[in-house]
């Protein structure tokens, strides 16, 4: 699948309101779809997701801290695993299990650690801490190749100034939905970031 590097973190979210939510990001072009799993029933939220919008959108798990639930993400059809440390020991059994890997840094060393690891991409966290400079220094030394993601403070308004330090997308939380948020709420926002990333992604 082609996606379009946003991925919505449903921090929150419980599995009745699961199905609604994703049907409306991937309806707005957001096909990277993050259940963290300090979320209520998260294990069951992701087995939902994942097999209802299997070949529409890539449903992944996030704050993975350890091997045990990145084997059980990928036996109930989760797709990638964000973290938000960088544990090369989760990477590395991410990528065993055929899963995208995306952990969180915020040095070069965290950086260098995840890449060496097999990291699919980098996630700057909290990107509001580094700010664009930050990240625009480090990507200096790494790989060209290697996906940079903004996360934490990351959203439409903003965007253009990350793209300009590098990053190739963002992970949208609070922005994206909060617990209580109805579907058309994240269908609007999901529709804002999507006119935002298309506009201003460097061509």
């Amino acid at each position: 699948m082609d996606h379009r590097h946003l991925i919505a973190i449903l921090r929150g979210i419980t599995p009745p309101e699961t199905l609604a939510v994703c049907e409306a990001l991937v309806a707005a072009g957001i096909t990277l779809i993050e259940v963290p799993l300090n979320s209520p029933d998260a294990f069951r939220s992701i087995e939902d997701a994942a097999r209802a919008f299997q070949g529409r959108a890539s449903i992944g798990a996030g704050t993975v801290l350890n091997t045990d639930e990145v084997n059980r993400i990928a036996d109930i059809g989760g797709q990638f695993i964000v973290s938000p440390d960088t544990n090369a020991d989760v990477i590395r059994q991410t990528v065993a299990r055929g899963l995208g890997s995306y952990p969180g840094v915020f040095s070069p060393t965290d950086a260098f650690t995840a890449i060496r690891s097999g990291a699919t991409g980098l996630k700057f966290f909290p990107a509001e801490v580094l700010g664009p400079k930050g990240i625009k220094a480090m990507k200096a030394v790494l790989p060209p190749a290697m996906p940079l993601y903004a996360v934490g403070g990351a959203n439409p308004d903003n965007f253009a100034e990350y793209f300009a330090a590098g990053c190739a997308g963002f992970g949208l939380g609070t922005y994206i939905f909060k617990p209580g948020m109805s579907a058309v709420d994240v269908a609007q926002r999901a529709t804002t970031a999507v006119t935002a990333y298309d506009q201003g992604k460097p061509r």
